[in-house]
């Protein structure tokens, strides 16, 4: 699965907004009920282990999630540790890309490698339409923070 995103925002404010586990509630729709429990939220740095909980079509689900790559302000990447995938790796990407008359916009880029218990038809039935909507809602949020940029 990909995302992208282009934000009128600097590039230090967005990833600085990504480097704050608790801006993970802020980017996950409400349906999950999603909370980060480790406390206090631990500063980002390669082998950061956070732990959440959330709920996934009603049943409660504990996850945790290493930080397996740290490059700021330009890339990161979380790894599940313990969750409801039997593979899950999400990178983030940051960029910035310069405007026609001086502007720059930062294009903020997710990709997610995963695999479900179940496989294909888990995959197809369950898992996938539910990852578009969850990551329209983050697009949605991000751009309400930050502002969609043209182009």
């Amino acid at each position: 699965m990909r995302s992208t995103v282009r934000l009128a925002a600097p590039l230090a404010e967005v990833f600085a907004f990504f480097a704050d586990a608790r801006n993970l509630e802020v980017l996950t729709p409400e349906w999950l009920r999603f909370q980060v429990i480790t406390q206090p939220p631990p500063a980002m740095a390669a082998g950061t282990r956070i732990d959440y909980r959330l709920r996934l079509r009603g049943m409660p689900v504990r996850w945790q999630s290493e930080i397996t790559a740290w490059e700021p302000p330009f890339r990161f990447v979380d790894e599940q540790r313990r969750g409801p995938y039997r593979v899950w790796i999400h990178e983030h990407r940051f960029a910035v890309e310069r405007q026609p008359g001086g502007g720059e916009v930062v294009v903020a880029g997710d990709k997610v490698d995963y695999a479900v218990p179940g496989g294909r038809l888990v995959n197809r039935l369950l898992v996938a339409a539910d990852l578009r909507r969850i990551f329209a809602y983050r697009r949605e949020r991000l751009y309400e923070r930050f502002g969609a940029a043209e182009g």
